[in-house]
């Protein structure tokens, strides 16, 4: 039987994407103006990043127990293999929420072919490796075989981003009030990756001019087989300075493929408008 691959919106992967890989996705939630909206459902990207620039903050919440549950259930009591590959543990509770539903729906099933992987991405970081996944359960490879391919990608994934404004990092606890006042008004360009599934500030650059050269070398200097990559970029509605990263990619390293998305609403309430977000592996691909 088929194995079936689970995302949640936080993997940012457009709805081409879905139905192309026949992924199913979990909705994560966004609040705004009093009202609550499905990330990738019932709300567009769009409509968040306008709303963060007329100075409205949305808030965003975790995929529910219940939801992974019903889902989890209905798989179990078909025997038909599904892996659900995850947002980062340490980003959202929405991993630790699919985990306890897990056990729920064991107990009642415990051979149930249901498995979990928390993926320690963001984004496209995610998105990447659930198109993997699904590629490899389209050909009708094994859940197991599944599993360990997503599992190195997942671990071997680069998140190189830098935000336009560091105020909505500020807001979100991943940078101090100083350090978002002094970067506004130096100019400040911060550098962050993902190591441990954590955000974590790597350099500053002053001006946007040096911001993609920079990226471009720090993708030389960690990347690995880059021509041979599928890789992604995501951006905060700014679809142009994306595209200019495209291209420096194709000038210096002409990968195989490179997926653009604009990054979802959820993430996208944290990062903001003018968000940049670059990953590939930094290791031979399996």
């Amino acid at each position: 039987m088929t194995v079936k691959i689970l995302a949640d919106s936080a993997c940012d992967l457009s709805k081409t994407h879905y139905n192309e890989f026949n992924i199913e996705m979990v909705p994560l939630t966004v609040q705004l103006d009093e009202k609550e909206y499905e990330d990738g459902k019932t709300i567009t990207p769009k409509a968040i990043y306008d709303a963060m620039r007329d100075g409205k903050g949305p808030k965003t919440s975790q995929a529910s127990q219940q939801t992974f549950k019903t889902i989890f259930t209905s798989y179990a009591e078909a025997n038909q293999p599904l892996i659900y590959i995850g947002f980062s543990s340490e980003l959202s509770g929405t991993f630790q929420a699919a985990k306890i539903a897990e056990q729920e729906v064991k107990e009642e099933y415990p051979n149930a072919p249901v498995y979990l992987l928390d993926t320690k991405c963001a984004s496209l970081g995610i998105g990447l490796v659930v198109i993997r996944a699904a590629q490899l359960a389209q050909s009708g490879a094994s859940a197991e075989d599944i599993l360990e391919t997503a599992q190195y990608h997942a671990e071997h994934m680069e998140h190189i981003f830098t935000v336009d404004d560091l105020e909505y990092l500020y807001r979100g606890g991943r940078v101090s009030k100083t350090a978002a006042f002094v970067g506004t008004l130096l100019k400040i360009k911060p550098i962050l990756h993902v190591d441990g599934g954590k955000l974590i500030p790597l350099e500053k650059i002053r001006g946007s001019k040096k911001l993609l050269n920079r990226i471009i070398e720090i993708a030389e200097e960690r990347g690995t087989d880059l021509s041979e990559q599928v890789i992604g970029i995501s951006h905060g509605d700014d679809l142009e300075t994306a595209e200019k990263l495209a291209e420096l990619l194709k000038e210096k390293f002409n990968p195989k493929e490179i997926q653009i998305e604009m990054v979802g609403s959820v993430i996208g309430s944290h990062a903001g408008p003018g968000t940049i977000a670059l990953f590939f592996l930094n290791s031979k691909t399996k």
